[in-house]
């Protein structure tokens, strides 16, 4: 395993998890759309590593294309303003389309989207997010179909995901310590 960053305080899922879990996605993934030739909806940037991994791991036809949606800014919490910094190059309607998500936490900017998506009429919107943050006392607005794992609620990096454009290209999943962005 790659040393430990010193802004992360803990890995939660090396690099061999990683690889595990996403070989189960795809298996499932394979599974559910082996006829259906389905479009990938990646929403950038956060979740490029994942849809790179998740479509080797996907033995059936796919087409793969990218969104951009913001509702953090610079903070840590999102703010549940969705702006839509960049859209789909292709038409969805009459379409299977699965979002792919590296991280699920509150699932209002993936609420927000999956409405935005269906109203373009494609055939089916389902969800593949790689981890859902387990937050006390709230579910997510959205309960994605393909959920690679659960993870504490705290501040998550690597393996995509970022603080401050920082922290993407980790290969495991880490805890970034508070001073780092308190």
């Amino acid at each position: 395993m790659e040393a430990l960053h010193p802004d992360v305080s803990e890995v939660i899922l090396s690099e061999e998890d990683i690889k595990s879990i996403v070989s189960r996605m795809g298996a499932e993934i394979t599974r559910d759309y082996k006829d259906k030739n389905p479009l990938l909806v990646t929403v950038l940037k956060g979740a490029v590593i994942f849809t790179a991994d998740i479509m080797r791991a996907i033995d059936c036809p796919v087409a793969v294309d990218f969104m951009a949606v913001s509702s953090y800014g610079d903070g840590v919490k999102s703010s549940g303003v969705v702006r839509i910094l960049k859209d789909l190059d292709a038409k969805i309607e009459g379409r299977d389309v699965l979002i792919v998500e590296d991280i699920l936490d509150s699932g209002i900017t993936l609420s927000y989207l999956i409405k935005m998506l269906e109203s373009r009429n494609p055939k089916s919107v389902k969800v593949a997010a790689f981890l859902v943050k387990d937050v006390e006392g709230k579910k997510p607005a959205v309960h994605p179909e393909y959920v690679g794992t659960h993870v504490p609620d705290a501040f998550i990096v690597g393996y995509g995901l970022d603080y401050a454009e920082r922290y993407r290209n980790l290969p495991y999943i880490g805890v970034l310590k508070p001073e780092v962005y308190s």
